[in-house]
């Protein structure tokens, strides 16, 4: 299941850890480009795999989801299976290399 808009009520740290099965959490804003021009790309592999949850993590200076990632740049996809960290992409530009982590994390 996608998102469609990056959310400024982000979960917890100790809730994403506890998540069951495949998710990504993906990291950015609403007005950044490079957001903008990756989302298609995350769309179209996220349909793929419908069991996969998207959760859209609006990202910013004090924000502690992202900075317990360590998040620096806009996207970053994290890939989640079982609330562990499997895979990162930082500002993919394939979507390839999308729809490869999220063989990694599904079924």
């Amino acid at each position: 299941m996608s998102n469609s808009r990056y959310s400024p009520d982000a979960p917890s740290r100790d809730e994403v850890d506890a998540l069951e099965g495949p998710a990504v959490l993906d990291f950015g804003t609403e007005w950044c480009g490079h957001c903008r021009r990756v989302q298609p790309l995350v769309t179209e592999a996220l349909a793929q795999h419908p069991e996969v949850r998207h959760i859209k993590v609006e990202d910013g200076s004090g924000r502690r989801l992202g900075r317990s990632y360590r998040v620096t740049l806009w996207p970053t996809l994290i890939f989640l299976k079982d609330g562990r960290e499997v895979a990162r992409l930082v500002r993919p530009g394939d979507g390839g290399k999308i729809s490869e982590a999220l063989a990694g994390i599904a079924g």
